[in-house]
């Protein structure tokens, strides 16, 4: 599962990606308005996390937002214990659920993933690419009819790259993509992340699909 928390707390966001990954959720965190609604339109998550007070405006209006834009990702809202207004509106605006602060994790878990459980099916669910199938839900990868076993952020680099098939995307929008806020896209990080797709999925295999766009970023596909 990975999900979009939204939350300009830092240590409360570290706190929950780390609950969350400890559950094999993989986590990315926004902490603004206009970095949320940038996430999820370079992303797809089973869930989104909303608080309601960000620096550059209200959770309230980036759930209208990315209602508006079509997603219909679950999405649950954090509001203050006494702010009913705020949980009467972010309903209105599209949430699926709140959760008052303080809260209990195991709380959170759970409705998080009831939320995941009651989402809608949104096509397409698998993903092929020449001979390469990707499959969204179970996460099988296979070439070939060949197997691949892939980590969390293979996958996740693999599934962007799919999504964008044909297209030249930019180092900031796969890092916006597979880690978060805080990673930097000038690192080598990310070609060694490539460089090991690579050997998985094309190293083997003909035609390559990962080609390297100098100056540009990366194109997947024929």
């Amino acid at each position: 599962m990975r999900i979009l928390i939204v939350e300009d707390d830092r240590e409360l966001a570290k706190i929950l990606a780390q609950g969350f990954g400890e559950h094999h959720i993989d986590v990315v965190v926004a902490d603004t308005v206009a970095r949320g609604l940038e996430r999820t339109a370079l992303g797809t998550y089973e869930v989104i996390i909303l608080d309601v007070l960000l620096p550059d405006g209200s959770g309230i209006d980036l759930c209208a937002a990315i209602r508006k834009r079509g997603f219909t990702t679950p999405i649950l809202m954090l509001t203050a214990r006494d702010a009913i207004d705020d949980r009467v509106r972010g309903l209105e605006a599209g949430a699926d659920d709140y959760l008052t602060k303080p809260f209990a994790f195991k709380e959170l878990l759970a409705r998080i993933r009831a939320l995941a459980r009651r989402r809608p099916a949104i096509a397409p669910q698998r993903i092929h690419v020449s001979d390469l199938e990707v499959d969204l839900t179970s996460h099988h990868v296979a070439r070939g009819g060949r197997a691949i076993t892939l980590t969390a952020r293979e996958f996740a680099l693999l599934e962007f790259f799919a999504r964008h098939e044909g297209a030249v995307v930019d180092r900031a929008a796969i890092a916006a993509h597979v880690w978060d806020d805080n990673h930097d896209p000038f690192t080598n990080v990310l070609e060694v992340l490539v460089r090991r797709l690579r050997r998985k999925i094309d190293d083997d295999f003909e035609p390559k699909l990962i080609h390297t766009i100098r100056g540009a970023g990366y194109r997947f596909g024929l």
